[in-house]
């Protein structure tokens, strides 16, 4: 038996996908795997919104005292000390202000300053080393290996953010996110979101 010299080729149009000796798939390309298509949009959507781990709280910060009396409550558990917490909000919201309660009722003596101007403040207590960051005039990404954040973040301790979405992409996922509004009623409207099940410890 020879080989044909010549293969026969079935162009567009010449194929009558009516002829009953043609099966359905001969006809068809590959179909798309459904199941495949929706991890891959499931997965996508997850990096780009980090999974919420426990129930949001959404809480209301009357005066100072309230802030206080928060920041006191988060002290005194120790998931505490291995927390990573990002503070969001506008400028005058009082996110330095609820830092300064939170070390406070940590320990922390003398004098507690914003770091601004520094990105970051160390504090130290007997029993636990604290990180504060304000990365609102960050802007050189070469600065986060200069400064040795990376080092810091993979040390044990406390790391409280301010403006961590200026240094997005960069810093590690925080446990619980605490995004502040001031209300009309000079309040603090406070969405408290745990991203692990340290954030979630912290809430609970």
């Amino acid at each position: 038996m020879r080989q044909p010299l010549q293969k026969t080729v079935f162009r567009r149009g010449e194929v009558d996908s009516g002829h009953p000796d043609l099966r359905e798939s001969e006809l068809k390309g590959p179909q798309p795997d459904a199941a495949q298509q929706r991890r891959r949009i499931e997965l996508s959507a997850s990096e780009r919104h980090p999974p919420i781990v426990g129930s949001p709280l959404v809480l209301h910060w009357a005066d100072e005292n309230a802030t206080r009396a928060f920041a006191q409550g988060l002290a005194a558990n120790p998931a505490i000390a291995r927390a990573f917490i990002e503070l969001r909000g506008e400028l005058g919201t009082g996110k330095t202000s609820f830092v300064r309660h939170l070390l406070r009722a940590l320990g922390v003596a003398g004098r507690i300053k914003s770091p601004t101007y520094t990105v970051v403040e160390p504090y130290e207590t007997p029993a636990l080393a604290i990180w504060h960051f304000d990365f609102y005039r960050f802007e050189d990404p070469r600065e986060w290996e200069d400064a040795g954040f990376r080092d810091v973040f993979a040390q044990p301790g406390l790391k409280l953010a301010e403006w961590p979405e200026k240094a997005a992409g960069l810093l590690p996922r925080p446990d619980l996110v605490l995004a502040i509004e001031v209300q009309e009623d000079e309040g603090r409207r406070v969405r408290a979101t745990p991203l692990s099940a340290t954030g979630a410890e912290l809430l609970a």
